[in-house]
């Protein structure tokens, strides 16, 4: 079940960022980060709405641990669209989708001393196929001496980084709930999705010095970028809570495929030979991680 989960969320996901790179462009990063949890709001609470309805409560465990680690997994978030939305300014939307791709390496070394998930072979070598090829469709190899001095790599792999520990703190924080995992899930992100909107709906009021700047900018696209988000999110959110993240996010690489088509032709962005070829080994490492888990 978590494979079609995982390409739901990626496909929602896809879509969205393109949405919300048209909105960083058009209202600024702050309202583009804000935009994807705030609108997301009606949504993701009428889904644990049902979850409860259909599959049960919950209850907290005695202890901060879940609040502790499910706001690590909002800030994370946070850094992470922060991060991407950079580099598409200096870069281009596929190099910062695809720096982000990194996040599936980063997610199974992270998850491997909190989760306790074990993988197999097959599945490392999956995760490396995906991981080199979203480096070899974003470096240009003439320049990889003077790598380091690029924002655009340096942006994208924080945001990785920053997604990777958003995928394990979401399963930590899911797994820390008592009750039904479908349930457990929606109310990790609800709490993170409430939280990342009061801190960026207050960032953007202290900045604009209007009370209701959140809800003035752009509003028809926003509601796009929120709803979409949603949906994504409750796909990632279920799918990290039932098997290892790092699986969850290889498979999730097929977003790549969405991403070259709004590149070239929402965007308007030429796709290189090196791109196409990088492309296909993610798609590789797609079939690897599933074959792995069937």
């Amino acid at each position: 079940m978590w494979i079609f989960i995982t390409l739901f969320a990626a496909a929602c996901q896809s879509v969205r960022t393109a949405h919300q790179n048209t909105l960083a462009r058009e209202s600024g990063f702050l309202h583009a980060t804000m935009a994807r949890s705030l609108y997301a709001l009606p949504l993701v609470a009428a889904y644990l709405l049902v979850c409860i309805l259909v599959f049960g409560s919950v209850s907290l465990p005695t202890g901060s641990i879940f609040f502790i680690v499910a706001s690590v997994c909002a800030l994370a978030q946070i850094m992470a669209t922060y991060f991407m939305l950079r580099v598409f300014q200096s870069g281009s939307f596929a190099l910062g989708t695809l720096l982000a791709k990194t996040e599936a390496v980063l997610a199974a070394l992270i998850g491997l001393p909190l989760l306790h998930y074990g993988l197999s072979a097959m599945a490392w070598w999956g995760i490396a196929f995906g991981v080199f090829g979203a480096l070899v469709m974003s470096i240009k190899w003439k320049n990889l001496a003077n790598v380091h001095q690029d924002a655009s790599l340096m942006f994208g792999l924080g945001s990785g980084l920053c997604f990777a520990i958003t995928s394990v703190m979401a399963s930590m924080a899911s797994h820390s709930l008592k009750g039904s995992i479908m349930t457990s899930a929606g109310v990790t992100l609800l709490y993170v999705l409430l939280l990342q909107s009061g801190i960026l709906c207050a960032l953007q009021i202290v900045k604009t010095r209007n009370l209701c700047a959140p809800f003035k900018q752009n509003t028809g696209l926003s509601f796009k970028v929120g709803m979409l988000s949603g949906l994504g999110s409750i796909g990632w959110f279920t799918a990290f809570s039932l098997v290892n993240p790092a699986m969850v996010k290889t498979l999730g690489q097929l977003e790549i495929l969405g991403t070259l088509y709004y590149s070239k032709y929402r965007f308007s962005e030429r796709i290189t030979a090196r791109q196409w070829f990088g492309g296909a080994m993610i798609v590789i490492s797609v079939i690897l991680v599933t074959a792995a888990t069937v």
